[in-house]
């Protein structure tokens, strides 16, 4: 991978769940962060700088975000179910990067699944709770919906982006329904 790859670009882009941090490298969307608050902004940025080993580079006009700017608005305004993008999986490995693989590709928009129900579909069914690590360690929720993750048993389970967010954007799904106010 050559040092361009490595090398990220960013955004912060308003949203019906608050502002998102966006940042993409030559591979692909590489992060997507809730309440891009100017504090979490610069955490954020510190910490995926560290781990790309490069200062991550204000760019909102980047061909590297244009795409993604475009199909998360669509999404938003309800004009759009998949995401169609490149993605950089860098900032994740193993059975984290298995598990969200599997939840990117097997869990359609307006659907849910059990944390022991994506266990087993990754051949670890023993595995629920890893699988909510996994979840909380999603550096592309949204695109990667880990908000469709849910208990067995009905409930909501947790969501990096705070349970109001989660209920948010399963209600944009039709999964649940939308809040009165």
């Amino acid at each position: 991978m050559n040092e361009d790859q490595r090398q990220a670009v960013w955004a912060v882009v308003g949203s019906d769940i608050g502002p998102l941090l966006l940042a993409a490298t030559g591979e692909g969307l590489v992060m997507v962060a809730f309440h891009a608050t100017d504090d979490v902004r610069d955490r954020t940025l510190e910490r995926l700088g560290t781990r790309l080993g490069a200062e991550p580079l204000h760019a909102p006009d980047s061909p590297l975000l244009a795409e993604p700017i475009r199909q998360l608005a669509a999404y938003f305004a309800d004009e759009r179910r998949d995401f169609e993008l490149p993605l950089d999986w860098s900032l994740i490995s193993g059975f984290n990067r298995q598990v969200l693989r599997e939840l990117a590709a097997g869990v359609p928009y307006g659907s849910v699944v059990g944390y022991g129900d994506l266990a087993r579909r990754v051949g670890q069914p023993g595995a629920a709770q890893a699988v909510g690590v996994a979840m909380g360690s999603n550096p592309l929720p949204v695109v990667v919906p880990c908000h469709r993750v849910v208990e067995s048993d009905g409930g909501i389970g947790g969501f990096g982006g705070g349970l109001e967010t989660k209920r948010r954007l399963l209600a944009l799904e039709g999964v649940l329904p939308q809040p009165l106010f």
